[in-house]
């Protein structure tokens, strides 16, 4: 009798469990095909494990201990939301191996925890804005630049968003140099910049990237518009790659800020 009521108890306990880890770590299935989209071709040479989130998805260098890229679909309804960034809420990702980067890492570096999906993109949802917090999400970045360019494009891309509908939306870390600057005990790699390629195919197919250095962003030349191909050419990577010819050799190839709504960057 007392085997009997063990085998139920077991069992309803695995399947608890199971429905906790699915609903902490999305996997593939769990996605939309309009949101997996966006994502670049995989890359050759180079560490990455993927990761996939409520409101975004991570290819994860376990070599540098931060993202190579991060990408998402805003929509407009994803522009906006009524949940608010927690408090204290940068946390590990255990579902890397480690050593990967922890809060301490950045405790005492002159460098910031620089969102890659910016927590203000979902607002939306708790877990969606929680995940955000993840430190697989972000990298260390200059002060000035997180709140200062890389704010000013978050925001325009908000504000795209709602204008048209959607877009589509990649950005990371760019490295120049053969050796870098760490932080941390865990050594987590400093990037000598970033990029941000944004796609909308609502209306007239449009295309645009932005390069930043990792430094301080005060100066109005200091915000590099590029095409997209440009940042292929500097990243070695492809983004969007389902597009059809004929749309992706029009959109790689733009590089005019005058085709978006760009009042944000005209004040500064």
């Amino acid at each position: 009798m007392i085997q009997r009521h063990r085998l139920p108890l077991l069992f309803l306990t695995v399947i608890a469990i199971s429905i906790a880890i699915g609903v902490r770590c999305a996997n593939k299935n769990d996605f939309k095909q309009d949101d997996q989209f966006g994502i670049p071709l995989p890359l050759k040479n180079i560490s990455e494990q993927i990761l996939y989130r409520k409101g975004y998805t991570v290819s994860y260098n376990k070599d540098y201990k931060i993202p190579n890229w991060v990408a998402w679909h805003l929509t407009a309804e994803h522009a906006t939301g009524p949940y608010r960034r927690p408090g204290n809420a940068w946390h590990e990702d255990t579902q890397v191996p480690a050593p990967r980067a922890t809060p301490a890492d950045y405790r005492d570096s002159h460098w910031t925890r620089g969102h890659m999906c910016p927590a203000g993109d979902n607002k939306w949802d708790r877990d969606a804005m929680y995940d955000t917090f993840l430190l697989t999400n972000c990298c260390p970045q200059d002060g000035n630049l997180n709140s200062g360019d890389w704010n000013q494009i978050e925001m325009a891309c908000r504000r795209w968003a709602e204008k048209w509908g959607d877009i589509y939306i990649v950005c990371g870390p760019i490295f120049f140099h053969q050796e870098h600057e760490t932080i941390g005990p865990n050594k987590i790699v400093v990037p000598e910049a970033f990029f941000k390629v944004v796609l909308c195919l609502n209306g007239k197919p449009k295309g645009i990237g932005f390069i930043r250095r990792n430094t301080d962003s005060s100066r109005r030349n200091d915000l590099y518009v590029n095409s997209i191909r440009d940042v292929e050419r500097i990243t070695g990577m492809t983004f969007f790659p389902t597009l059809s010819k004929e749309i992706a050799e029009d959109v790689k190839s733009q590089a005019n800020l005058k085709e978006w709504d760009y009042s944000l960057f005209k004040s500064r």
